[in-house]
């Protein structure tokens, strides 16, 4: 292997090891056996927080299970989106949660870093806004005046202090001194991104913008790799590296392949058993399902139902 080759090999580990222990602090959604997070000595033992969230952790004990409660909604909001394609959100029970897709600068990754600095805004604000935090509360800066005269105020969500939570405790790799890789700067403007287009990632992940860093000025930026693509905004999801097909199983890369994944035979999108089985053809099977049926309301006041028995074909991928 040449010096190049050599090179170029070490920062690519050094990127995927940084990359993925920024994403560690995703295993808070899987302590659910922790109950709540509030000593410090709790802080201390909570699996995949490097030690400045550890730290911010002790300072911020009341805002940490909302911090846990929008890592388990970022993760199961990415399940949802991605229920009917090829990789579609699969977590393990070690770091990182994602598994080793995370640390490949992918648009996958990218979403991963959206929706999970996303959450923890969510999180945090709806906490803030419910009275669950004493440092915060709701937003009042909301007011006007009715058409009849009348004065009116609101108790908005508090979206300020949940925007500022998410990057203090998400961010704190990618901002630290010396983290000024491409993959940092990718990471946190995703990070960023997730803030302000929370609703809208699906359809950001599909657009998503492939980058390169250059020089601009005394600083690195990432710019589009093809010059025909117009800048990339805030708002817009960015990527470094093209994703794998995800259709055969590679642990290596932490590619689980869609064997043995339900499809619909009849669709002509990525669910569909042509494209989610990659060409390999699929299993047809007689299932046996049980469901509620025969519904009826008695008065008062309940639903009885019979359990009906009823046939299905289901699809699996070869």
């Amino acid at each position: 292997m040449s010096p190049r080759s050599c090179l170029r090999s070490l920062r690519l580990l050094v990127f995927a090891v940084f990359s993925a222990a920024a994403s560690n602090w995703l295993y808070l959604a899987k302590l659910s056996s922790v109950g709540s997070i509030s000593e410090e000595e709790t802080c201390e033992k909570l699996k995949g927080l490097i030690q400045r969230q550890v730290q911010m952790c002790k300072r911020n004990l009341e805002v940490m299970d909302s911090v846990r409660r929008g890592a388990q909604l970022a993760i199961e909001e990415c399940q949802y989106q991605f229920r009917n394609r090829r990789w579609n959100c699969s977590t393990l029970d070690s770091l990182p949660v994602f598994g080793k897709v995370v640390t490949q600068g992918t648009r996958e990754a990218a979403f991963v870093y959206a929706i999970s600095s996303a959450g923890v805004a969510f999180a945090v604000t709806r906490a803030c806004s419910s009275g669950e935090l004493e440092k915060c509360g709701c937003d009042r800066t909301v007011h006007g005046v009715s058409p009849q005269g009348f004065q009116w105020s609101g108790c908005s969500d508090n979206i300020a202090y949940g925007v500022a939570f998410s990057q203090s405790f998400v961010d704190v790799r990618e901002r630290s001194k010396g983290a000024s890789s491409s993959r940092a700067l990718m990471n946190l403007h995703n990070n960023e991104a997730g803030r302000k287009v929370g609703h809208a990632l699906k359809e950001k992940f599909d657009g998503a913008t492939e980058v390169e860093p250059r020089r601009v000025g005394s600083s690195r930026a990432l710019v589009p790799r093809n010059a025909q693509f117009k800048p990339h905004t805030d708002e817009d999801l960015v990527y470094l590296e093209p994703s794998p097909d995800f259709c055969e199983q590679d642990m290596r890369s932490g590619v689980l392949g869609t064997r043995g994944r339900t499809c619909n035979k009849t669709s002509k999108a990525i669910d569909g058993c042509e494209l989610l089985c990659c060409g390999r053809g699929f299993h047809t099977a007689q299932v046996e399902l049980a469901e509620r049926c025969g519904c009826r309301f008695h008065w008062c006041c309940f639903v009885k139902c019979r359990q009906c028995q009823r046939l299905v074909e289901m699809h699996t991928c070869r």
